[in-house]
């Protein structure tokens, strides 16, 4: 049984990593070029919903929270072992991580309007994405369960996961737009972006995080 001081710090080291990576997803919705891969498919699913059943209760939020758990669901039955305390905590942070980031962020691309600025916005939002995600990932406390099928896929076929995130991207992206979500140019940007970003910061990521286990947790091992 690990000791509660090791979950505590990779619980945090988690939280770092949601944190910046829910300001990359920031900067990219602000810079309004579309949606990334993930949520054209919840965004294609919540129409199709709305259209068939015009629940006013249904939105974008509780449906991107639904699918999130369907995902785990399916998880848990392929190898329950990917699903910790972590990937229960992305499923309800997320958004208010967004939300307080936007508060600042809103007006960062209404003042300066040129394509080129956004470009640059969601490029950068793309990286830091990328970045914070695999901080996610490699505090090995759990991660987001959208990201959880990249690495899924990749344990189980023993293929490259930046190659394996690009692939699923495009899937979402194929799924939502087929459902009526909205693909932009952003969209494509960050489904061949963040996948081969991710698996430049992996090592990166793990290397820094095994050291400050060790250092504060001595007799560590993985969570």
């Amino acid at each position: 049984m690990r000791k509660g001081k090791e979950m505590a710090l990779r619980v945090l080291i988690l939280l770092l990593g949601l944190t910046i990576a829910h300001l990359g997803v920031t900067l990219f919705l602000q810079a309004e070029l579309g949606s990334d891969p993930f949520n054209v498919l919840v965004q294609g699913i919540f129409r199709s919903l709305s259209a068939l059943s015009g629940a006013g209760f249904l939105t974008h939020g509780r449906t991107h929270m639904g699918i999130s758990f369907l995902i785990i669901l399916v998880l848990l039955a392929v190898d329950r072992s990917y699903v910790k305390i972590g990937t229960i905590l992305c499923m309800f942070a997320g958004g208010p991580i967004i939300d307080f980031f936007t508060f600042f962020l809103r007006d960062l691309f209404n003042r300066y309007d040129p394509m080129w600025v956004r470009i640059t916005g969601l490029a950068l939002g793309c990286i830091i994405l990328a970045f914070g995600m695999t901080i996610v990932i490699q505090s090995d406390a759990g991660t987001g369960p959208n990201d959880l099928v990249a690495i899924v896929i990749a344990d189980k076929t023993g293929k490259k996961f930046s190659l394996v995130r690009i692939l699923v991207d495009l899937t979402f992206v194929t799924l939502g737009f087929a459902l009526g979500g909205t693909v932009g140019l952003g969209t494509m940007i960050c489904a061949f972006l963040v996948g081969p970003a991710a698996g430049i910061f992996l090592p990166i990521n793990k290397r820094w995080i095994d050291r400050v286990i060790v250092r504060f947790c001595p007799a560590a091992g993985d969570f």
